[in-house]
């Protein structure tokens, strides 16, 4: 089967021994409103904040964000195949700033991850899906640590982020925006820290 994805240009390439190649591509706001839509409107997606938006709605936030310096969005494709929403940032200049003391080397990633296929869950591979996002954000982009917010009501996320050597920070309460072109309701959080030396020693 060819790959869809192919003719396009990735920001990271990685290939793993019995997982195949992951690649990250920038998310193409338009073409890729469709899998991103079907995605943030599961139930198991509330968290992500987007169920109820029309694909249309999906398409402008993007297309908002590209326009930003600060905020990243990605399709991460494994063997052609589009398996997850990545989303990078810089802390300081994201409503997380308000709540911790960023350092000099940090990033802010979120992530959502596709639902599985039809040969269901498969022990492992969202651990190394993660560890393959990790390795963009930490080592592709040379950065000390990574900064995740997960809403503290997602134990499932937040259970992933200790498994993969993610420290626990405090838990917070992310202010409201309310910009003409973003809003985001308040989120009580629960902040976790991962530095480059745990998953990748010098």
């Amino acid at each position: 089967m060819s790959d869809p994805y192919a003719s396009r240009t990735a920001v990271h390439e990685q290939v793993t021994d019995g997982f195949g190649t992951v690649r990250v591509l920038p998310l193409d706001s338009e073409a890729d409103a469709g899998a991103v839509h079907r995605w943030v409107s599961e139930e198991r997606a509330a968290f992500w904040g987007m169920t109820g938006l029309t694909e249309r709605q999906v398409a402008e936030i993007y297309a908002h964000m590209d326009t930003l310096t600060t905020h990243h969005a990605f399709l991460v494709v494994r063997e052609g195949e589009p398996v997850a929403l990545l989303q990078t940032y810089e802390p300081g200049a994201d409503r997380v700033s308000e709540c911790y003391d960023v350092r000099p080397g940090d990033i802010g990633v979120h992530l959502l991850v596709a639902p599985a296929g039809p040969g269901g869950a498969r022990s492992g591979w969202t651990a190394r899906l993660m560890t393959a996002v990790a390795r963009y954000a930490l080592l592709g982009l040379d950065r000390r640590r990574i900064v995740v917010d997960p809403d503290v009501r997602n134990e499932k996320a937040i259970t992933r982020f200790r498994a993969m050597g993610f420290t626990e920070g405090p838990v917070v309460v992310l202010p409201e925006i309310d910009l003409p072109d973003v809003y985001l309701p308040a989120k009580k959080a629960q902040l976790a820290f991962l530095d480059r030396e745990i998953l990748f020693p010098a």
